[in-house]
């Protein structure tokens, strides 16, 4: 406004001219594109996902533990209440919210990478389904954004299927984290959780497990087709004994993600994640992505590159309550081998090569 009234000031019969030069300089802001700001929503979607899932239950341990000695114990003793009076929830389905599933953010979420779902075959609402996801990953990206929300069309390419992604079973004795996991339809992956699903919930359910495990994901690298699977049985023996169908899942594109430091046997850094395996049932990967103000630099953010999530033909299961370890080992193989199938069918269409071999330890 000053530059308008000195133009005026200037020449007080208002010189036509001055006022839109005036006018041109007070409108000549940078403001941020759409495209800009589309980009900005979508890295601050996966920031508060990485953020939640790697420090939300760690801080929300030390914020009650803290609280515990202030004026303000109250809130933690009730909470631990409550959390003692509930703690069998998450084994016995937990608390899915289709709220939270439905989140907004979540579309800005899948956009960031792209994340996509693609159906081969139906799944029918009058079956159980052990779905495996491959690879695992460092987060699992994929399986997060296809099954545990709603912003790939999972409800709507496979109507009647509720899906639950199984994650690690400490995850749940973690304060307000546990609420976080429950309310995307997540469970623990343990015998019991994966059991009540399975018997008690009705047909339709899709159990979805990242089978590799940690083992799996220490491996993880950009280029790398290596699954962890050979001995990962537990999960056909399941669904033997509950007569749940057998559907392999593949992502491709889910270890570009993140570039991972990879150490040799009999380093110091390899024992201390074998020792750490051993004691809490999983290794801390040390690995690193782009940062927040650019791809080019470092950070913890994963790299904006498809993810492709293909889920195949189910393998038909019988229901035996005590599968011998042949009938176990005749099923996993059948496993095995749709998985290749589905793997070299799909292979070329998601950037990979006819001689790129998917192997598996």
């Amino acid at each position: 406004m000053k530059t308008i009234i000195a133009a005026y000031s200037q020449n007080q019969s208002g010189s036509r001219a001055s006022v839109q030069a005036a006018l041109h300089t007070l409108l000549d802001v940078r403001w941020p594109s759409p495209q800009h700001v589309k980009a900005c929503t979508q890295l601050l979607s996966v920031l508060q996902w990485v953020l939640s899932f790697l420090l939300m239950g760690t801080v929300f341990l030390l914020l009650f533990t803290c609280l515990f000695f202030t004026s303000f114990w109250p809130l933690p003793a009730l909470y631990m209440s409550w959390l003692i009076f509930d703690w069998g929830t998450p084994e016995k389905g937990g608390r899915s919210s289709s709220w939270v599933r439905k989140w907004t953010i979540w579309n800005h979420f899948r956009d960031y990478f792209p994340v996509q779902l693609v159906k081969t075959h139906n799944l029918l609402p009058s079956h159980n389904y052990i779905v495996g996801i491959h690879p695992h990953g460092i987060l699992c990206v994929g399986a997060f954004c296809n099954f545990v929300t709603r912003s790939t069309g999972f409800c709507e390419k496979f109507p009647g299927i509720k899906a639950s992604l199984a994650v690690l079973a400490g995850n749940f004795r973690l304060p307000v984290f546990r609420e976080y996991l429950m309310s995307g339809g997540m469970c623990p992956v343990t015998r019991q959780a994966i059991g009540h699903l399975l018997s008690k919930n009705g047909p339709g359910n899709a159990v979805v497990i990242a089978v590799g495990g940690a083992a799996e994901s220490l491996a993880s690298r950009p280029g790398l087709l290596t699954l962890t699977l050979k001995n990962r049985k537990g999960f056909v023996r399941l669904a033997l004994q509950h007569g749940a169908h057998l559907v392999p899942s593949f992502s491709f594109g889910e270890n570009d993600l993140f570039q991972q430091a990879v150490f040799e046997e009999g380093t110091r850094l390899k024992s201390f994640q074998n020792r750490f395996q051993k004691l809490f049932g999983f290794a801390p990967c040390f690995f690193y992505g782009r940062g927040f103000t650019s791809v080019r630099s470092r950070g913890f953010l994963p790299f904006p590159r498809p993810v492709t999530t293909v889920i195949g033909e189910p393998v038909t299961v019988p229901k035996i309550e005590q599968p011998s370890s042949r009938t176990v080992d005749a099923y996993h193989a059948m496993y095995v081998q749709a998985l290749l199938k589905l793997f070299n069918d799909h292979k070329a269409k998601y950037g990979l090569s006819e001689t790129d071999k998917l192997q598996i330890l």
